[in-house]
This record gives structure tokens, C-alpha cells and sequence, in this order.
């Protein structure tokens, strides 16, 4: 298989960035969404699905899995294609994650974490940042990571400690720890949040640009973890990193606003990704309850199992078009902030939700490792932490529905 871009983008250039199509046509794919996605899932079928496990199992960084994301031109689906993107839209990322989550959901770690950076500085970076930044990262080669969080800021983004003072020579010196940094362990560089003055809190926070191999950035603990356990989660020590002005990205004290902008599309690559672990869980089930016979019948006959399949069922479509919608209006240049949160909070819930039914319905069978529900459940479990918390995104919804009506 090429690169996407090649072949899904000449079939439907119309219908990227938004197109004509409106929320009501979601339910039926265009034709360059239908092809992305059988190509996508055709993937995950044949080189994600058969590895997933002993991945997870023996904690294996998935490096000629990603390697094929870059041919096939997902690691950097919305990046313009003079940049060495797909060029395509959030749809197709949506569409893209799902997939890739549905085969192994560790590998769309890595996917959407690289989509989450190159966002980031597509819209705010300059043109020299872009060249150093954003070109080398979007084929695989290089991938890059995203440092937010840090052992005391996790859900309040706004109280990093990290800082970074600017000396007599024009540099930052950054100093702190990061945390729960996804992709830090194989990644060459990437985006490190820091406060210029912890007095000015979100309006001191600072976004800088830097490669991972410079004096003073070390890799301190890659976190064991109940899940996703074939992608690297560490922490990041800064001891007087130096990173020139050249590298802040946006302005200094523009950080935060970057941060929640990055996160509302970040939450979208979220809610496809706990859709896709909640339809492999789906499909895992049914395939069991058809062939598993028990009080004289198969599973499938039996209505208390059915009822178990038809609310996993519901639950997985209306994940599928919430994420759906919050990709369509930010391709459309809409607010997804309360869409994107609703989106995230519903499918990562339904994630957790189908993967324990289908624990439910295998049985002793889904207890052991011998199939794939166990992870789906152990991978699931983080799609409510990272990202903003399931009690973040309703506190983000309320805000913005009390905001609507007060408008």
C-alpha cells in the first residue's frame, strides 16, 4: 500500500478540511472516508491485530508497526502535504484512529501522540520551526512527544512547576520533571511546557520546541503499566535545558492557550481510539456468543446475552458519532470544545463499558490471556486518565452549557 494521500486524497479533495457535507450525511461516509477506512482497518487486520498481544505481553515497542503508519501516511494525517503530510481532515484522522486502536490500541498511542505535536506546530510554529519541527516527523522516521503533565499538574494543566528563566545570552534554561509523557522513550524531540513566572500562572505558561538528545533532558522512570503496555510512558527531567527564543513556539505566555487548543483535537483522537478498542471488544464478543453453546443453545440465543450485545452495540454507534461530529465541525472551523469533550468522555466510558461486557459474556475464557478481552479492558481503563479525566470532561461540558445559556 502508498501513502493515503496518494490514493484516498485525489479521489475526494472536495470533502477534506469539511467539504459541503453537513452533520446529518456523517452516517454515510464519503467515498474517500470509505476507502481510508477499509485500507485502515485492512491494516490493523494484517499487521496490528496477529502482534498486539505478545506485544503487550512482553512490553514490545511496535517499531516496524509505526514504521507502516509513516508509509501509509497516518502518522501525520492533517498535515499539509508541502510539509510532507496527508493532507486530509479530521474526519479521516477520526476514521484513521479507530482503526488503528481496533487492532492494537498501544500502536495508536504513538499515532495520535505524533498527530497531537504536528497540530500543534502546523498552526502556531513558524516557517524555520516548521522546517526543523514538522517536516522530519511526519513520514515514522522521527516521532516526537508531547510534555504536559508533571507529578503535581496532571488534570490542572495551569500549575506546572516546570520553569524556565531566560538568561543574559537570549536562552531558556528549563528546569522541573515531566510526567506521563507518552512516546518520550523512542521519540527525537518535541514540545515541553514550562512557566516564564509562576506569579502569572496559565499566562506565564510557555510551549518550547527542542530535540530530545541535548544536555540536561534525561529519561528518569518509563512507568510500568496495567495497560497499553507497548507504548513507552516516562518521565522527563529538565536540568538547565537550554532551548534558544527561536524555539518558543507561538509567544511566550502562550502555552496554555496552545495546550487547550491541542487538547480539544487531542480528545477527538481520544474518543476514536476508545471507539475502536469498544468495537474490537464488540466484535470479539459476538464471534464468542455465536459459537459458544450453553444450556443447549448458543450464547447468541440467550436474551440476557443479547441485551448485553444490543447495549454494547448502542454504545459503540453513538461514541462513533459524537466523535464524528466534533471532527466534522472542526473541520468546518467550528468550536469543538464542549463536542470534543462530550465525544471523549462518552467513548472512553464506552470502552470500559464493552470490554467489561465482553469479559462478562466469554467468561473464564475472557479471565485469561489465552483472548484478547482482558487487554481490551486493561488497555480501556486509561481512555478515562489521560486527555482531561471523564470528571474533567463533564466539568468542561457544564461550563460550556451554562455558558450557552447565559448567552
Amino acid at each position: 500500500m502508498q501513502k493515503l494521500c496518494r490514493s484516498v486524497w485525489a479521489l475526494g479533495q472536495r470533502t477534506a478540511r469539511g467539504g459541503n457535507r453537513g452533520i446529518a450525511c456523517l452516517a454515510a461516509l464519503s467515498e474517500t472516508h470509505q476507502i481510508l477506512q477499509k485500507t485502515c482497518r485492512d491494516f490493523a487486520n494484517a499487521e496490528l491485530a496477529p502482534h498486539a498481544r505478545r506485544h503487550d505481553r512482553e512490553h514490545l515497542y511496535p517499531v516496524e508497526q509505526v514504521r507502516r503508519l509513516g508509509e501509509l501516511g497516518l502518522m501525520s494525517v492533517t498535515v499539509q502535504e508541502e510539509y510532507g503530510g496527508t493532507g486530509l481532515d479530521y474526519q479521516a484522522y477520526a476514521i484513521g484512529m479507530e482503526e488503528v486502536a481496533r487492532g492494537d490500541a498501544a500502536v495508536s498511542i504513538v499515532m495520535g501522540v505524533n498527530n497531537l505535536y504536528l497540530g500543534a506546530v502546523q498552526q502556531h510554529g513558524t516557517e524555520a520551526q516548521k522546517q526543523q519541527f514538522l517536516v522530519p516527523y511526519t513520514q515514522g522516521q522521527h516521532i516526537a512527544f508531547y510534555a504536559l503533565s508533571e507529578p503535581g499538574s496532571g488534570s490542572d494543566a495551569s500549575a506546572a512547576s516546570t520553569t524556565a528563566k531566560l538568561n543574559a545570552g537570549g536562552v531558556y534554561l528549563l528546569n522541573g520533571t515531566k510526567a506521563w509523557i507518552s512516546n518520550s522513550k523512542e521519540a527525537s524531540g518535541g514540545i515541553i511546557f514550562a512557566t516564564i513566572d509562576k506569579s502569572l500562572k496559565h499566562k506565564g505558561i510557555t510551549a518550547f520546541l527542542t530535540e530530545k538528545n541535548v544536555p540536561g533532558l534525561a529519561i528518569a522512570k518509563n512507568e510500568n503499566k496495567m495497560g497499553m503496555c507497548a507504548s513507552s510512558t516516562c518521565q522527563l527531567t529538565l536540568d538547565d535545558v537550554c532551548v534558544p527564543q527561536s524555539q518558543v513556539l507561538g509567544s511566550p505566555g502562550g502555552g496554555f492557550r496552545i495546550a487547550m487548543e491541542s487538547l480539544d483535537c487531542g480528545r477527538i483522537g481520544i474518543a476514536a481510539q476508545s471507539t475502536g478498542i469498544a468495537q474490537a471488544a464488540l466484535e470479539l464478543a459476538l464471534d464468542y456468543a455465536e459459537k459458544r453453546v450453553a444450556f443447549g443453545q448458543r450464547l447468541s440465543r440467550l436474551q440476557m446475552i443479547q441485551q448485553k450485545l444490543a447495549d454494547m452495540a448502542l454504545r459503540v454507534e453513538t461514541a462513533r458519532l459524537l466523535t464524528w461530529r466534533a471532527a466534522w465541525l472542526k473541520d468546518n472551523g467550528m468550536s469543538i470544545t464542549k463536542e470534543a469533550a462530550m465525544a471523549k468522555l462518552h467513548a472512553s466510558e464506552t470502552a470500559t463499558y464493552c470490554a467489561h461486557q465482553c469479559i462478562q459474556i466469554l467468561g473464564g475464557m475472557g479471565y485469561t490471556t489465552d483472548l484478547p478481552a482482558e487487554m481490551y479492558y486493561r488497555n480501556a481503563r486509561v481512555t478515562e486518565i489521560y486527555e482531561g479525566t471523564s470528571e474533567i470532561q463533564r466539568i468542561v461540558i457544564a461550563n460550556c452549557v451554562l455558558q450557552s445559556i447565559s448567552n
